[in-house]
């Protein structure tokens, strides 16, 4: 048996293995090409031991890092077994019946060899602007199966031995509207399993592969049993909530996501049978993203204190029932699988304030606002652009202060596009983006505001999609907290303002429309009429409410 780390040498490997899942975060910010990766930052970085388990993760999107092992897993289990995965290769997919999410993430994984013993993967995954399917952004609402959505790869080596495959390569630009940012993009993010290998060789030089070993096996086991506690302290019992999903976009509406959250000792079982069946529309997400959701609800109860990674998962079990709008059945749709994989994160959380009141906050606005236009560009002639971006709403107020305002919660931990840098590459014009008033749900302490985009197109012609929700069922608040401000899609033309369904692909626009989002506000927390009066009085004059 290998030796136990001291104490401050395992700190020494841990910060360094987080530094480097952290250096290959950036080097894809730098490098990236499209405004989805360089801007928005909706990708994530990661580094994992030989075994195939997450260990240090960057802080990116909780949605990609917690599901990213279960998705290594699947590749090995069924596809591409580890003992065939040699020095020199890249491992690929975007399927999300074969460990991912949905089309538009590209799954890559590069092993890393010392003395040929294979010693640690990297890995990173990126949401790419276009993969082909019904609609720009390849969020098609009309979807009706997988093969609607765009280009799908199986697990495959896309790089074998040091060299490309380059047919494989040429295949994703020749499938996407966008061919030169996928290409770059993809580039960027090859580029960054490199410098976190060359993150793990740095560090196995210093010591040895039986060191490194030993000490990620040592993490993994801290954060079981940071995890442990956590669990630990929560109340004995059986605790059941329910959330919504609005729609699919096509017939189904009132999507039930129903979690049971059993907490035994130091053990957490969440089972999420009971949620409607799946939808004949791309809501739909698979028990990997379902895990996703559930891992991020505990990890945010953990506080910081369980350290993200497989062994964090360890004492997390996670039922759904096969064919049902949290674990579909292929080849369901999946595009717009956060409308769901965030109901899952909701659902959880708010059945553990039913144990735990005076942790969990109320709802945050609990969706991804996609937007996508495909519109002519306006630098190049004949040449159309995708003007992809995805907006956030307001935090659900806590036990022990208000909301934040406009800003990433929860699942996806994504930036802010600047209207200045939209304005100057895509064929748009600003016309608002603020804060809406009123939005955030009233209480003891009062839900996070929504905002308002507006833009208007400064082109002939556009298409426009919109996948959304919170349209129906607003964010909930909790102990007598009220609910936040649903959320609106507005097509102005004319001075006549249209209300658009919360999910929509190929509204056709013309030079002059304008286009409104506004996102949800949070959920209150505590009776209104415990609010003290000056936060009243500085509500006010702030802009947060209007009386």
């Amino acid at each position: 048996m290998n030796n136990i780390v001291d104490p401050v040498r395992l700190e020494v490997i841990r910060n360094a293995l987080l530094a480097g899942a952290e250096e290959m975060n950036i080097s894809i910010w730098r490098t990236a090409r499209s405004t989805v990766v360089r801007e928005t930052l909706d990708y994530s970085t990661a580094i994992f031991d030989g075994r195939g388990r997450a260990i240090a993760q960057s802080t990116r999107i909780p949605v990609h890092l917690n599901s990213m092992s279960t998705c290594l897993e699947d590749i090995v289990e069924h596809h591409i077994p580890l003992d065939q995965w040699n020095d020199g290769d890249v491992i690929m997919t975007n399927d999300p019946y074969c460990g991912g999410q949905h089309l538009p993430d590209f799954v890559i994984f590069k092993p890393v060899f010392h003395h040929e013993e294979r010693i640690a993967i990297s890995a990173a995954i990126v949401h790419h602007i276009d993969v082909s399917g019904g609609a720009a952004g390849s969020y098609f609402a009309g979807a009706k199966e997988v093969f609607h959505e765009g280009l799908r790869i199986p697990p495959i080596k896309l790089t074998e031995a040091g060299k490309d495959n380059q047919p494989v390569l040429d295949i994703v630009r020749q499938n996407s509207r966008e061919p030169v940012k996928i290409a770059g993009d993809l580039q960027a993010q090859l580029a960054a399993l490199t410098v976190g290998a060359r993150a793990v060789e740095r560090l196995v030089k210093r010591y040895d592969n039986a060191t490194l070993s030993q000490a990620m096996e040592q993490i993994l086991a801290q954060s079981e049993q940071a995890m442990r506690d956590t669990i630990s302290a929560i109340p004995d019992g059986t605790y059941t909530f329910k959330d919504f999903v609005d729609d699919d976009g096509q017939q189904a509406q009132d999507l039930e996501v129903v979690a049971t959250v059993t907490i035994s000792g130091d053990r957490c079982t969440a089972d999420l049978s009971e949620s409607a069946d799946q939808a004949p529309g791309p809501v739909n997400c698979t028990l990997n993203m379902a895990r996703s959701g559930v891992y991020c609800a505990l990890l945010s109860i953990a506080e910081g204190r369980a350290m993200a990674n497989s062994g964090a998962y360890r004492p997390i079990d996670v039922i759904s029932r096969e064919g049902s709008i949290v674990n579909c059945s292929h080849p369901a749709p999946v595009a717009n699988r956060m409308a769901t994989g965030h109901r899952v994160v909701t659902t959880v959380l708010g059945a553990l304030s039913q144990a735990i009141p005076e942790q969990v906050p109320a709802a945050y606005y609990g969706v991804s606002y996609v937007t996508a236009l495909a519109a002519p560009d306006r630098h190049v002639k004949d040449e159309r652009r995708v003007y992809f971006e995805i907006e956030v709403g307001g935090w659900g107020a806590y036990p022990q202060g208000d909301g934040a305002d406009g800003f990433s919660a929860g699942f996806h931990n994504l930036a802010n596009s600047p209207i200045e840098m939209c304005e100057s590459i895509f064929p748009v014009v600003f016309t608002e983006y603020g804060f809406i008033a009123d939005s955030g749900g009233d209480g003891q302490y009062r839900g996070g505001l929504g905002l308002a985009r507006e833009w208007q197109l400064d082109e002939e012609w556009g298409l426009l999609s919109g996948n959304f929700d919170r349209f129906r069922h607003p964010p909930y608040g909790l102990h007598g907290g009220e609910d936040g401000s649903l959320g609106r899609f507005l097509l102005i033309r004319d001075n006549q303002t249209t209300a658009l369904p919360s999910k929509v692909s190929g509204v056709e626009l013309q030079r002059g429309d304008k286009v409104r989002l506004e996102t949800s506000g949070g959920g209150g927390w505590g009776d209104p009429t415990d609010r003290d009066k000056a936060a009243r009085e500085n509500d006010q004059r702030g802009g947060y409410v209007s009386t």
